[in-house]
């Protein structure tokens, strides 16, 4: 069970090492201006293996339950699936339900375990299997690996490695498991955070933030939803994607937070501590364009407020 190109190494690793008796995703989306239906990347590679593909609307009512009972499956494995399996689907296989988890639990439970990790500075975080209960992310863990977080790891850097290895863990750890040669142990609740699902207004940067929290998030929301404020041009706000930055983290120019400066022969904004540094950005509506040609066109750039 799985959705996003974050399940693909599982999905991969499970294709060629057992046998795969169906996948579960999410139902095809609307996408783009044309509203085209776009299948979700499990759902691709899955087909492209033969594999039988189920993506119900939803798994409660019984129905989902009855399906998967009749495959009489041995292990349920769950990789950024996106849906909460109810009880009676956790109860049906022989070696219970397992869940592939992109952080070192109790540690960052719920939605967006890569982006939490960033945003908290964390220098490492890691994979979870976990066998799953009905409460979420709570279940016995079965066995971790820890990935370190570099400094430039973005979402979408991280996600892979995460990805990559949570593959090669769950190969490594279905035999032990199966022969009983792995116990699973409670999670402690007391160290236990979590970390909600991120949305498109996360990506409104407050420039009374640290140029440190700024850059952070930067790397968070990469590649959605991006960091974002807005430049008033001629009386009209208009959104200004910040594309490329750099922090400058003991720099200052002693300004108002969010004032565009030049500082070093480059273009910055000031924060409520440091500096970020504007390299690539994208004007509502224009392409990307690197910020010294921009500022070839918006003369004004410099010493305006962006809000």
């Amino acid at each position: 069970m799985g959705s996003p190109a974050l399940a693909l190494p599982t999905l991969d690793a499970l294709a060629r090492e057992h046998e795969l008796l169906a996948v579960f995703t999410q139902p095809d989306k609307k996408i783009g201006r044309r509203q085209e239906m776009k299948k979700s990347p499990v759902k691709e590679l899955a087909e492209k293996n033969g594999i039988p593909v189920f993506n119900p609307e939803s798994l409660k009512g019984g129905k989902a339950a009855e399906e998967i009972a009749k495959l009489r499956p041995d292990i349920i494995v769950v990789a950024a699936y996106g849906k909460i399996l109810p009880k009676d689907i956790l109860e049906i296989p022989k070696y219970g339900s397992i869940n592939v988890h992109a952080s070192l639990l109790p540690k960052f439970r719920g939605a967006a375990p890569v982006q939490g990790a960033i945003l908290a500075g964390k220098k490492e975080t890691g994979v979870t299997l976990m066998l799953m209960s009905e409460k979420l992310d709570a279940g016995e863990i079965i066995t971790q690996n820890k990935v370190k977080i570099s400094k430039d790891d973005s979402t979408r850097i991280l996600t892979d490695k995460l990805a990559e290895t949570g593959g090669k863990l769950l190969i490594e750890t279905l035999p032990k498991w199966i022969s009983g040669k792995i116990k699973a142990v409670p999670q402690d609740e007391k160290k236990a955070s979590y970390c909600r699902s991120v949305k498109k207004e996360d990506g409104k940067i407050d420039w009374e933030e640290s140029a440190e929290m700024i850059f952070r998030k930067w790397k968070a929301y990469l590649p959605w939803p991006g960091i974002f404020a807005f430049f008033c041009e001629n009386g009209r706000r208009k959104q200004l994607k910040l594309v490329e930055i750099e922090e400058a983290l003991e720099a200052g120019i002693g300004e108002k937070a969010g004032k565009v400066v030049e500082y070093k022969k480059q273009i910055a904004v000031q924060t409520g501590k440091g500096l970020i540094i504007l390299k690539k950005i994208q004007l509502e509506g224009k392409r990307v364009i690197d910020t010294l040609s921009f500022l070839r066109g918006k003369k004004n750039f410099i010493g305006s407020y962006l809000k």
